[in-house]
């Protein structure tokens, strides 16, 4: 950012007048303060906003500032990887320099790319950041890895690990090394290449050794595997049978889990509180042998899993205390599940839902359920369907007076038109607390008229939690940007192609599992 010098003494001029009723000016208490008069610590906490990008540009305005700039209670948390909002270090002495003088016993949580993992890196990490205890290894786009033959210490105090791997490059002639120091992590993070696999398929490689991995961390709560092209179910059996404080595990989008060691995994790990297998092959006859009754499973993403009907019913009637259930784009969900649910089901306890696309669930059996239990429901998504329009929501939005989260609408065209002006008022009469909330209806269904200022107006003014509203991009989202900026509520109103909202933000490890 350049300072313009100019720029500072109109702001210098404007805090040594005040402005009095009948128009003439007076000499301000203030006169005379500039910001470089300011208070190192007000300084400081006004730096703590900025990002490191901005923090660096900051120290080239002056000596004070540079001063300010490098002071390590700054650097708590660092990325170090440019392509992710990180900061570009050109080189290793650079970083080593850093580690010593600016980061310290202040960091908790760093960011390396592949270029930056070096023993030497890593030994300084461990000497120089006695509380370092995040940290983020990206190998992703590893085709070699640096020689950790001579590597002798790691971070010790490490409760949160996650490693980005690479499709071709083994990991275990660094793992071996790290072993003895990564006994007390909590939560264990193994991101795979799922959004980088082609059509083609290519060999598949166990590039980590995940049983060695299971030995070395017993003391794991959180395990999340994402998008791991070789990640089965004896590996999930493997976690289990060493790690008994596990809450939460993760495994979307890893192909070949099956489901087949389900049932083993709930009876060893009877503090499981929440499992997520979006995009898994689960098998429906693995998922009916599971003691679903004796678990104390209360999250469940089953999202794109193909479960047949009979095996969504047998599950949903035995699980004892289910707070949050994930199951769109399955087939099998259809009227009778709903019904069979609330019949002979629990879901008294359900305060996230997510249905989306849901084909074969009728606007009726969604209305009755959502009649006896959308009062105690915090987060609901019904997207995806083209027969759910504004009219059913309309209907239910009375109901759902507790809802933070709503996901509502479909991005195929349709052959009637949303009355996005009526929908917007029913949200703002009937959720207060909405936090977020996402219309993916195409740009071309939704009808306003002249008076949807007033109609935005009102979400705005009575939705004061509303941190996140994503449209399609057009000419609503336009308007409703444009009002909400006018407020200064600048980071609101979001398009589709940025930002999705969903219901995991009610997970009870969200925070925990959030992974960049």
């Amino acid at each position: 950012m350049d300072v313009n010098p100019d720029v500072w003494g109109q702001l210098a001029l404007e805090a040594s007048q005040v402005y009095l009723t009948d128009g003439t000016t007076a000499k301000s208490p203030f006169a005379g303060t500039t910001i470089e008069k300011l208070p190192d610590k007000v300084l400081l906490h006004i730096f703590s906003y900025l990002s490191h990008k901005e923090i660096c540009r900051m120290a080239k305005v002056c000596k004070k500032w540079r001063m300010i700039a490098y002071d390590t209670k700054l650097w708590k948390n660092v990325s170090l990887r440019p392509e992710i909002s990180g900061l570009h270090v050109g080189s290793l002495e650079s970083l080593l320099a850093l580690i010593s003088i600016r980061f310290g016993p202040s960091l908790r949580y760093i960011e390396l790319p592949i270029e930056l993992i070096t023993h030497t890196v890593l030994h300084e990490l461990a000497n120089k950041c006695p509380n370092l205890t995040h940290m983020l290894l990206d190998f992703s786009t590893a085709m070699q890895l640096h020689d950790f033959s001579e590597l002798q210490a790691f971070p010790t105090k490490l409760r949160y690990l996650c490693i980005c791997l690479s499709e071709v490059i083994f990991m275990e002639g660094f793992m071996r090394k790290i072993y003895n120091f990564i006994n007390g992590l909590e939560i264990l993070h193994l991101i795979g290449t799922y959004e980088k696999v082609e059509e083609e398929e290519e060999e598949i490689y166990e590039v980590i050794n995940v049983h060695k991995l299971k030995s070395a961390t017993p003391n794991l709560r959180v395990i999340n595997l994402y998008g791991i092209n070789f990640v089965d179910d004896s590996h999930i059996d493997a976690f289990s049978s060493n790690c008994i404080q596990l809450e939460c595990l993760a495994v979307n989008y890893c192909a070949k889990v099956t489901g087949s060691t389900l049932k083993t995994l709930l009876q060893r790990s009877r503090r499981l509180k929440c499992l997520l297998m979006n995009g898994t092959n689960l098998q429906s006859d693995y998922l009916m042998q599971v003691e679903w009754e004796k678990c104390s499973l209360q999250e469940l993403d089953i999202t794109a899993t193909d479960l047949s009907t009979e095996a969504l019913q047998d599950m949903l009637t035995r699980l004892p205390g289910l707070r949050f259930l994930s199951a769109g784009q399955l087939n099998g969900f259809n009227d009778s599940v709903l019904k069979v649910w609330m019949e002979v089901g629990n879901p008294r306890n359900l305060v996230a839902l997510d249905l989306d696309s849901s084909d074969n669930l009728s606007e009726d059996a969604i209305y009755k359920f959502l009649s006896k239990h959308g009062h105690q429901l915090w987060g609901l998504g019904l997207s995806g369907m083209t027969h759910i329009t504004d009219s059913l929501w309309q209907t239910v939005l009375p109901i759902l007076t507790n809802a933070k989260i709503i996901v509502m609408g479909t991005q195929e065209r349709l052959g009637v038109n949303i009355l996005v002006d009526q929908l917007m008022d029913s949200i703002a009469r009937n959720c207060p607390i909405v936090e977020r909330l996402e219309l993916r209806w195409d740009p071309d269904n939704l009808r306003f008229s002249d008076k949807s200022q007033k109609a935005i107006d009102t979400l705005r003014v009575k939705c004061l939690k509303l941190r996140c509203l994503s449209l399609s991009d057009g000419r609503y989202y336009e308007i409703v940007k444009a009002n909400f900026e006018r407020a200064d509520r600048m980071t609101v109103v979001r398009t589709l192609t940025n930002c999705r909202v969903s219901n995991y933000y009610l997970l009870s490890n969200y925070k925990d599992l959030v992974f960049n």
